[in-house]
């Protein structure tokens, strides 16, 4: 699969079929969109292109007194994922608020002349473009005109369930694995460089991997306590992650990730890893004193090692390290 830039030459073909979004977690929505459009594709000899936004359209945009949206992915693990699905060319445009104040009628001339296209898939009630002036109604006008077909996609459905990266997001945000994995068709899963902190967890005996998001817009499940896994050189490694402010040592003004990976002792630092959130444990407890938190996390790693004796571990298509 190609990556390019909106910014950049892109191949022409004229039997593009293509979609535009944001593809926020490339859920199983998503990829009933793709599958879609590869069959399209397919069939008209052509290639499957999502058009996509970085960063995501509603940060630059957001008020200043609006909660800052936290994302699914970066986007880099946008197009790993839809790599992973079979498309065959991402555009990805840098967004800006210059961007978003061109008209949708040029936005989509721009694309038919730069890329190509011969069918175009969109959400029947999706608005794009200048004050959100473009929609169905003008892509069909000018799929009139410049000779390409236009398909609608209903709400995108998983097990008859709608899905949304809004309601993936209110899942994590909530500690609701269960819903957030059946939605993205996949646990959920954070990429971040481990960092040195304050090496308490190893004064306890308890060594953990202080782990910062590749980016700040990630969002981290609800504060608390997690059964999780990582690809460490090529093996699977079991382990709890902790995500919280640390009442009993600091009291953080921020959520910080920590993970402490069973049977597994080695320097991580400045390393990426991925971590995948498989259940959670509990929520984030402020404890009378050390032993009795040591109490907890005992327990917390039997119930890891108990889980892990029961599932398996799956299969994804997300990078685990690089």
């Amino acid at each position: 699969m190609n990556v390019v830039r909106f910014d950049e030459s892109i191949p022409f073909e004229s039997t593009s079929v293509v979609t535009v979004g944001t593809f926020d977690g490339v859920h199983c929505g998503h990829r009933g969109i793709i599958q879609r459009m590869r069959a399209e594709a397919d069939r008209r000899d052509g290639r499957v292109v999502v058009v996509t936004f970085d960063p995501h359209p509603q940060i630059v945009l957001a008020k200043p007194d609006r909660e800052p949206l936290r994302l699914l992915t970066t986007i880099e693990d946008r197009c790993a994922l839809l790599a992973g699905e079979g498309v065959d060319l991402v555009v990805v445009i840098p967004f800006d608020k210059t961007f978003a104040a061109r008209s949708a009628e040029e936005f989509v001339r721009d694309l038919y002349t730069r890329i190509g296209i011969t069918s175009i898939f969109i959400g029947h009630d999706h608005h794009f473009g200048k004050d959100r002036r473009g929609n169905v109604d003008l892509l069909r006008v000018l799929g009139s005109e410049l000779h390409f077909d236009v398909q609608t996609v209903e709400p995108l459905a998983c097990d008859d369930v709608i899905v949304s990266s809004t309601k993936i997001r209110r899942a994590l945000a909530d500690g609701d694995l269960v819903s957030a994995e059946a939605m993205l068709g996949r646990p959920y899963s954070v990429t971040g460089t481990v960092v040195h902190g304050d090496k308490r967890g190893r004064e306890l005996g308890i060594p953990t991997a202080n782990i910062r998001p590749l980016a700040s817009s990630i969002l981290l499940p609800a504060n608390g306590i997690y059964v999780a896994e990582s690809v460490i050189d090529g093996t699977t490694v079991h382990g709890m992650a902790s995500i919280g402010l640390r009442p009993m040592f600091t009291n953080d003004v921020e959520p910080t990730l920590e993970v402490h990976y069973l049977d597994f002792s080695g320097d991580l630092y400045d390393r990426q890893l991925t971590v995948t959130f498989r259940a959670r444990i509990r929520a984030e407890e402020h404890y009378p004193d050390i032993a009795t938190l040591l109490a907890q996390i005992e327990n917390d790693r039997v119930v890891t090692r108990q889980f892990f004796d029961v599932h398996s571990t799956p299969t994804t298509n997300n990078n685990s390290i690089t």
